[in-house]
């Protein structure tokens, strides 16, 4: 019995309005590994008549043959057709065609991207078919799928052959908070925010990594059974989500993700890290990065005029990739040996340090919510994200955690972790954050300090902050 389906109520809304028209639909998910896109379509697809087929993960012995021998054998046991031993996609495609021509019918081709990985002629195949056969049934929905965004930007999305033919994209993002909240089921109730945010630190908002929560146990024994026992089920998740996605290029691409690994940096400083010089080959492999869902680009923008400036950070906004790096990787070979010693963890090097920086990504995620709770409408906002000030000659160096822009406000957004209630300080830092900022007359600064341990009394009585948001909150709604 697998588990039960949580969350995705908006996709599943804009799946279903597919249903109502009266033409056939060509959709394309994409999202990284494990964030539940082939659940999402079977979820969809569950009272109507279903086929699903997924391409094998390629391997130096894989062919196209075998890729068509594989689809085959999914073909036979689906339709109850005879297995057969095509030696042309264009076979596979009209005997699939011939039993889908009629009724409300639904195909999930399954990491399309392995599918098709060794014949080049796939995708020119799959059109074909798509316009003489599949389409002539107007309901038929085919969804093509894939944790591979790169190859599917570049050779679906992008490309001309697809142009005209695809109703629906769709791109599969972590799952909010208050989302996250029900894997914990009815023992949620009894477990603290801060305990559910340790582990949300590791997992982020990923279904399948939070399906291996056991609600029973506390923070430290799930992230133990998760990243620290021999054959836990993210022990080695790095190496193959970098494997599927990137071959050859893996180390390459890892090496860009340690360096981010400490905190959100300009291309210069990557470069500089990295020892190398800034190219286009740099730029390219930060998009794929991005594309694939595990970093993101925060642009800074102008506040007279509200256009994106140049200057913009590349921030490591995958927990999961981080905790590895930070954590997991320095010790495969204790874990390999059941030998790693795991506490608490406190006790792990620089956990506040890094804790504070998955909060971050945490707020930054579910950044809906605290434009709801300053009631502030979508419709008024310039701007909003992490931002940052050069230093230069005249102009003081600044960095805001978020910062939104309406036609006369600016809410600087400090996001805070702490294990323990933070302090009056944190009123300085701000005075002092502020000053710097360089911003136009006629703008008012509210202060915001989002935060999930508490807060001074003292900190409230000053009445500095315009808000003062306890994120925890959304975890326990």
């Amino acid at each position: 019995m697998s588990a039960p389906f949580i969350g995705r109520e908006e996709e599943l809304e804009a799946l279903e309005k597919l249903l109502k028209k009266n033409s056939a639909s060509l959709v394309v998910v994409r999202g990284r590994r494990r964030i539940g896109k082939s659940r999402l379509i079977e979820e969809f697809a569950k009272n109507h008549t279903f086929y699903s087929f997924a391409g094998i993960l390629p391997t130096p012995e894989t062919t196209e043959q075998s890729q068509r021998d594989e689809f085959a054998s999914q073909l036979s046991i689906q339709t109850g057709l005879p297995e057969v031993k095509a030696d042309d996609w264009n076979k596979l495609f009209s005997l699939l065609a011939e039993k889908t021509k009629q009724g409300r019918i639904i195909i999930l081709f399954d990491e399309i991207s392995w599918m098709g990985s060794e014949d080049p002629d796939f995708l020119g195949k799959l059109k074909n078919a798509w316009d003489l056969y599949f389409k002539k049934n107007p309901k038929l929905i085919l969804v093509l799928c894939g944790s591979a965004s790169v190859w599917i930007e570049e050779n679906i999305l992008s490309s001309t052959g697809f142009v005209g033919r695809i109703s629906y994209r769709l791109t599969l993002e972590e799952l909010p908070l208050s989302v996250c909240n029900e894997f914990w089921s009815t023992a949620g109730k009894h477990i603290s925010s801060y305990e559910k945010l340790k582990i949300l630190s590791v997992t982020g908002g990923v279904p399948r990594y939070l399906e291996e929560i056991k609600p029973k146990l506390n923070a430290e024994e799930n992230i133990k059974d998760l990243c620290f026992l021999k054959g836990g089920p993210l022990v080695n998740e790095f190496n193959e989500i970098f494997s599927d996605l990137f071959s050859k290029s893996s180390r390459t691409y890892k090496r860009i993700i340690e360096v981010l690994a400490n905190g959100a940096l300009e291309i210069k400083d990557i470069c500089k890290n990295l020892k190398i010089k800034r190219t286009g080959f740099v730029s390219k492999q930060l998009d794929n990065l991005i594309k694939s869902g595990f970093i993101t680009r925060d642009y800074t923008w102008e506040f007279d005029s509200g256009e994106t400036s140049r200057l913009s950070h590349f921030r490591l906004s995958d927990n999961y990739l981080r905790f590895y790096l930070k954590y997991i990787d320095k010790h495969k070979l204790k874990i390999e040996n059941n030998e790693f010693a795991f506490k608490s963890l406190i006790t792990l090097p620089a956990w506040e340090t890094i804790m504070g920086l998955q909060f971050e990504n945490l707020v930054l995620k579910n950044r809906y919510y605290i434009k709801k709770l300053l009631k502030i409408n979508s419709a008024d906002i310039v701007s909003d994200n992490p931002f940052f000030q050069r230093k230069t000659e005249r102009l003081a160096g600044c960095q805001i955690d978020y910062l939104i822009q309406t036609k006369f406000d600016l809410y600087i957004c400090e996001i805070k972790f702490s294990k323990s209630e933070i302090q009056t300080n944190i009123i300085s830092e701000m005075q002092k954050k502020i000053k710097n900022l360089h911003y136009p007359k006629g703008f008012s600064c509210r202060p915001v300090l989002i935060h999930v341990n508490g807060v001074h009394e003292k900190v409230i009585e000053s009445g500095y902050f315009s808000e003062i948001i306890d994120f925890s909150k959304f975890l326990s709604e």
